[in-house]
């Protein structure tokens, strides 16, 4: 089996079906027990909206090459067409499992919380009352339902919008007899509503708005006789296209694009299950979709909405315990980050530990009279954030400010545009990065006067600088005043906003010209330390291994006897456990409270270990489609402490750990008679206060 061929299609596992096991993943903890019976609601919610994602995205350009007529394989050998069909098998069953889960496991245990969804055949007569008068005042003066004849097309249905397909019978006031019409809830009403307490027997009852539709249809066709009334969801391409070669400004092209992703090509069709047959082809054939891409749901075809009952609800006992972040002992007493950075580098664990250092770190720069200067790149920061704010300000005072934003960051564009706009008119210097390549590094740095001489302090990170998401996403970021990785730094900087060729860093790796080739070359250097009997050991972390080089070089390794972990929250195409290829790699996901995010690599060099974190995950677009950093953590202090926090505990994790096996399928690890270990835990309890 030595001489196994490395590329042949069985190696490798299919992208978009590992994709849908992730959100087999998240189902599950929606059906675990342990799990605090909110936060069960929100991963079932979590669940529908990857998967509402995944089909804008994944989805829409499989059907794209489909349609096309493209035969092309992946590493896996399957070709648009076989793997759409495998997508439509899974992604059905993962969808009838939600809605049993909902139906069976969290209706009836809310319930048992006092905490009800009421439904409109078990409405008491106050109850029925309140609604009658919410339809009249709130709902039915902004409801157009729309009769479908000649002069009135089947409107533009919006993208994941709600809707209503009713059939009906008689003629109305024109003599007009289509027997068919269509409603569309309103956007600006929410898709549930808190009864008041008293028409309520408990604190916590909701009622759908489509209930409050279904019990009202009749009043909005009146003469008419309404024999039937069905939800309905459709799901669109959601993939902004943008030719960056012949568009003179990218965020007004972004700008004009955006309204469209509302309306693009048809993708999926969601109906109740109660909807009939010639009904369900109807839509079928309006948006021309395929009987495969039908799913009749046992509920409510907005799932996602759910997420709001969580927020709505006070329930601290159904929900995880509130945490503090902690704050390490070099900076819990002191206002001053850029005299603890010169005394050395500091490591911040998110979200145990505080994100609040960031911001005061470019605070701290906007206020103080010796910057002359800040750079930072944006992808993703949230509508509303305190960075850019504190940049506006350093504008204002007079500073060199320059933000890399990446206006594509998809489904962010639109915060992101706005971040531009504000920082454009504050005076700040705003690029949008290279044409064609995505810019997914996360660096801050700052240039400051200090006697005669300038200093560089840089902050590295592997997730966004985002306030919102430091709180629920894991993450590693480094504080250095390093010369060398400042002038890296700086030079990355000179490349996103200025023009000439690849300049040689010190010490970073840069995608797309080093990171690649590099990690290529400490994986082989593993296999040679195997080959002559030296302890050989690798351990990864990241979000997603796809890219058929990265996997190739490991099951070179693996070959040669390098122990290999791999610690991959959501798709991974490698297949471990093969004879031959891959039987010293294994893989595990880790699933739990906090999405697993940080990118964080191991490499035992023979006993000087070399340890990197970085923006980007081994896949294809990450090592050569996007501008990206990994940071060598080389004080031993800080590198013992990512081992020691951001991998051991994570394989020893016997509690939200899912082990893939070599068949593309998972199993869940269970503690069985061992204690149980939570990596995310175990550090809540080690870091946060």
């Amino acid at each position: 089996m030595s001489d196994i061929d490395l590329k042949q299609p069985e190696l490798y596992i299919n992208r978009e079906l590992s994709q849908l096991e992730f959100d087999r993943r998240v189902l599950e903890l929606a059906a675990d027990k342990t799990v605090p019976l909110l936060e069960r609601l929100r991963f079932l919610c979590i669940s529908s909206t990857n998967l509402d994602e995944f089909f804008e995205i994944r989805v829409s350009g499989l059907k794209q090459q489909a349609q096309a007529g493209a035969v092309q394989a992946g590493p896996d050998n399957l070709n648009p067409q076989d793997t759409l069909k495998r997508i439509s098998a899974t992604a059905h069953a993962l969808v009838a499992e939600q809605y049993r889960i909902l139906n069976e496991a969290l209706i009836p245990e809310l319930a048992e919380a006092n905490i009800r969804f009421v439904r409109r055949t078990h409405w008491s007569a106050k109850q029925a009352a309140w609604v009658k008068r919410y339809f009249n005042e709130a709902l039915l003066p902004v409801l157009s339902p729309m009769g479908l004849d000649p002069a009135h097309p089947f409107p533009r249905i919006l993208n994941k919008s709600l809707n209503f397909i009713v059939a009906l019978e008689g003629k109305d006031a024109f003599g007009r007899n289509s027997g068919v019409a269509v409603v569309q809830a309103p956007r600006s009403l929410p898709r549930l509503i808190h009864l008041p307490r008293d028409c309520s027997k408990g604190p916590h009852d909701f009622v759908f708005l489509s209930s409050i539709i279904h019990a009202h249809v009749n009043d909005l066709f009146p003469g008419m006789k309404v024999t039937g009334c069905f939800q309905f969801r459709l799901t669109r391409n959601s993939e902004l296209f943008v030719n960056e070669e012949e568009i003179d400004d990218l965020l007004h092209a972004l700008e004009g694009e955006l309204p469209m992703r509302h309306y693009g090509d048809a993708l999926r069709l969601e109906v109740a299950d109660n909807c009939t047959h010639e009904m369900a082809h109807f839509l079928l054939r309006q948006f021309d979709l395929n009987a495969e891409d039908l799913y009749q749901v046992a509920g409510p075809v907005n799932l996602h909405r759910l997420m709001m009952i969580p927020d709505l609800v006070d329930r601290p006992d159904l929900k995880y315990p509130a945490f503090t972040p902690g704050l390490p002992r070099r900076l819990a007493h002191t206002t001053d980050v850029f005299e603890v950075m010169r005394r050395g580098d500091v490591l911040l664990n998110h979200p145990f530990e505080s994100f609040a250092p960031v911001i005061d770190f470019v605070r701290q720069a906007a206020a103080d009279p010796d910057v002359l200067a800040i750079k930072q790149t944006l992808y993703r920061t949230g509508a509303e954030s305190a960075l850019v704010d504190m940049l506006v300000d350093a504008a204002h005072a007079g500073k060199e400010v320059t933000v890399v934003v990446e206006l594509r960051a998809r489904f962010d564009e639109a915060a992101n545009i706005h971040s531009a706009n504000r920082l454009q008119d504050a005076g700040a210097h705003v690029v949008y990065g290279v044409v064609g390549y995505k810019t997914h590094a996360k660096m801050i740095l700052v240039v400051r006067r200090e006697g005669k001489r300038l200093r560089r302090y840089v902050h590295l990170a592997t997730g966004n600088y985002h306030s919102r998401t430091a709180r629920t996403y894991t993450d590693f970021g480094l504080f250095t005043c390093d010369k060398d990785i400042g002038d890296d730094v700086h030079k990355v900087f000179q490349q996103l906003t200025g023009l000439g060729r690849a300049i040689k860093l010190k010490k970073l790796l840069q995608s797309p010209f080093t990171l690649f080739k590099t990690l290529r070359e400490l994986v082989a250097r593993e296999a040679a330390h195997a080959k002559q009997g030296k302890p050989a050991r690798i351990i990864a972390k990241m979000n997603a291994l796809s890219e058929p080089q990265m996997i190739e070089a490991l099951y070179e390794a693996s070959r040669a006897g390098v122990k290999i972990d791999l610690i991959v929250r959501g798709v991974c195409c490698l297949r471990p456990g093969v004879p031959g290829a891959s039987e010293n790699i294994q893989v595990r996901s880790v699933v739990g409270r906090f999405l697993e995010h940080s990118r964080v690599f191991y490499f035992h060099n023979d006993g000087n270990p070399a340890v990197y974190c970085s923006s980007a995950d081994w896949m294809t677009r990450n090592l050569f489609r996007r501008v990206e950093v990994c940071f060598p953590v080389a004080d031993k202090r800080l590198a013992a402490r990512i081992l020691n926090e951001g991998l051991q505990p994570y394989l020893a994790d016997n509690s939200q750990t899912w082990l893939l096996r070599s068949d593309g399928t998972y199993r869940r690890i269970k503690a069985g008679g061992h204690k149980p270990r939570s990596a995310q835990q175990f550090l809540l309890q080690t870091l946060a206060d």
